[in-house]
């Protein structure tokens, strides 16, 4: 007989978290409560209740929440203020959920007095770490099922056999035969794994792809883009003032229209593997290039530096799963100090897979100045001659140097 009585279930309804619904049930004979995050993956999340209702999981015991403004708000865009970019590519869309469903999964546990979480990561991916992390740094006593680690159904095939014998409706099989991709969707991006993509030299199918065309079939002509940022956060597009959430909703349509936001990636994962992974973040990919260009103009160079040094140690936080840690808070308590110069416009030229900008400015935080950046006569704005000691200076160590290597 388990010693655990209620458990709170991160619960997508798809595959995976619907068999572990029913093996919750038949191996712990606990109470289920289930866990629907609406975090923007533009999917009907009804369904996922009537699963639940379909397997006896009392109406109070079901909550689907709506947290699309408070991931954005509170997680993406405090992300994006860092620059942040993972081994040089990847815009973290995975990673930066998990720390808001994790967070949301505690506080429902707290609320139905339940004594233990679950969740669907398996053992070789990094989703495991992240989720448990932010159980353990919110809730230390908290139990924690991983059913990836504990049942034999060590495969997807194996998974489908259980759902249909089972009669566990699941999304149909992929028209190739076999099981579906494995997908991850929220409103920072969509991603894609498994099937042949396990195989790196093997392209990945362009029917694949849900919320970009290909660069080849975006518009000819390109399309213009004004954002506007305060304190380091996007807070309209084009003269139209929006909540954050709207924000990337926008830029995830105006970018999949044109081709931004592709990648195919082999990362690093935390458990000491290589994995491949395709992704779509068609907004994030807008918003990374926008706030550097805004940044330009209004941070001061050594800030400006500093931040860059100090971005993929904050990657790689949000990666592993350090989102509650105190070293991450503490990282994003510097980030968001220099961000409150980070005021103004970008505009930009959206165009076949490219983001490129064409503007910016801020009319009470920019740094440049154009009588001293002139190529034409400053009027004594700044003195030439000043650079000789400058350089000379410098290049004292390394004449002295010179000398000895003679």
């Amino acid at each position: 007989m388990s010693d655990i009585n209620k458990v709170v279930l991160a619960y997508s309804g798809g595959l995976d978290t619907s068999v572990i619904l029913k093996w919750l049930q038949d191996t712990y004979q606990c109470e289920v409560v289930t866990f629907t995050a609406d975090l923007g993956q533009g999917e009907e999340l009804e369904p996922a209740r009537q699963k639940a209702l379909q397997f006896g999981i009392k109406p109070e015991n079901i909550f689907i929440d709506d947290l699309r403004e408070e991931f954005v708000r509170d997680f993406v865009f405090p992300m994006f203020r860092a620059n942040t970019v993972y081994e040089g590519e990847y815009l973290l869309g995975t990673s930066i959920a998990r720390p808001l469903i994790a967070k949301r999964q505690i506080e429902i546990a707290n609320l139905t007095g339940a004594d233990a979480v679950s969740h669907g990561a398996t053992g070789k991916g990094n989703d495991q770490v992240r989720f448990e992390l932010g159980y353990y740094g919110l809730k230390p006593d908290v139990k924690v099922i991983a059913p990836w680690r504990e049942w034999d159904l060590l495969s997807r095939e194996k998974l489908l056999a259980y759902a249909e014998k089972n009669g566990i409706p699941v999304e149909a099989k992929h028209k190739g035969g076999g099981a579906p991709y494995s997908m991850d969707a929220n409103l920072l991006h969509i991603s894609f794994e498994g099937r042949h993509l396990e195989n790196p030299s093997a392209e990945a199918e362009e029917a694949m792809w849900r919320w970009s065309v290909s660069p080849e079939a975006a518009p000819d002509a390109p399309e213009y883009l004004d954002v506007e940022f305060e304190k380091g956060d996007i807070v309209a597009l084009n003269g139209v003032r929006l909540k954050a959430h709207e924000v990337l909703a926008k830029l995830n349509e105006l970018g999949g229209k044109h081709g931004i936001g592709r990648l195919d990636l082999v990362e690093n994962r935390y458990v000491g593997m290589k994995s491949r992974g395709c992704y779509e973040t068609p907004g994030g990919t807008i918003i990374l290039k926008a706030h550097r260009a805004i940044e330009s103009i209004t941070l001061d160079r050594e800030v400006a530096h500093l931040k860059d040094d100090l971005m993929p140690r904050y990657a790689s936080m949000i990666y592993n799963g350090y989102w509650w840690a105190p070293e991450r808070k503490a990282l994003q308590t510097l980030i968001d100090y220099t961000q409150q110069s980070v005021n103004g416009w970008v505009r930009l030229k959206l165009y076949k897979g490219n983001v490129i900008v064409v503007s910016r400015d801020s009319k009470t935080n920019s740094l440049f100045d154009m009588n001293i950046a002139t190529f034409d006569d400053d009027g004594g704005a700044y003195n030439q001659a000043d650079a000789g000691g400058f350089i000379k200076l410098n290049a004292l160590r390394m004449r002295i140097a010179g000398r000895m290597n003679k």
